[in-house]
């Protein structure tokens, strides 16, 4: 699996470099995600998957209007109607040079994300996809998804109508990429390690949630 995390941005740029740059197997673009090669670009925005705003717009622009039909009848055909953060999907985008669209919610609405893991679920989701899951339908039903999607093109995640600041959103990719690519997640030991690890994927001063 190969990662092109792009970033409109100056400053998400520096953060992917920042967290993700040493890796042998990132590129980090400084661009439109659009002008990367690529075999999918990432969808990060709602659980019902209305692509009007956004760097969904910019999708819908360049695919075409059917891009969000497509997308919205798989949700309601294979998720009741509801792709919860967490999930992740793939439609074929009928373009030649980048062929997939990956689904991968960071909000249920939009919403403001700052305090949240949504971008790391988000992230998680769509490696597990791509590294594990295989095609439910089309012309490669059965196959394994990696057959077909080895690099994939990322925005920022939940950087938008999100508000999650650009190092808390590479945090969150870089640690998802070791759980998940780099396969270094380890079981916590205690409810105590959780809710810090937890919370360290958004602040430096991990507190008791329960008060």
């Amino acid at each position: 699996m190969k990662l092109i995390l792009t970033a409109v941005d100056e400053s998400l740029a520096e953060a992917w470099t920042k967290f993700c740059g040493d890796l042998d197997f990132v590129t980090v673009h400084h661009g439109s995600i659009l002008d990367v090669d690529c075999d999918a670009v990432v969808s990060p925005a709602n659980s019902y998957g209305f692509m009007d705003g956004g760097i969904d717009g910019v999708y819908m622009w360049h695919f075409g209007d059917d891009i969000q039909i497509r997308v919205r009848r798989q949700i309601f055909d294979r998720h009741h109607g509801e792709i919860l953060v967490g999930q992740a999907d793939v439609v074929a985008t009928e373009n030649v040079r980048i062929p997939y669209l990956i689904f991968a919610p960071t909000m249920r609405v939009p919403m403001n994300l700052q305090d949240t893991v949504n971008p790391y679920l988000a992230a998680r989701a769509i490696f597990l996809l791509v590294k594990d899951g295989v095609f439910k339908s089309g012309e490669y039903t059965g196959q394994k998804i990696s057959s077909r999607i080895e690099t994939i093109a990322l925005p920022g995640l939940g950087t938008g109508v999100g508000n999650v600041c650009f190092e808390t959103c590479a945090r969150q990719v870089r640690s998802a990429i070791d759980d998940i690519i780099l396969e270094g997640y380890r079981m916590p030991k205690s409810w105590a390690e959780a809710s810090e690890r937890h919370q360290l994927l958004y602040t430096k001063d991990p507190t008791r949630l329960q008060y």
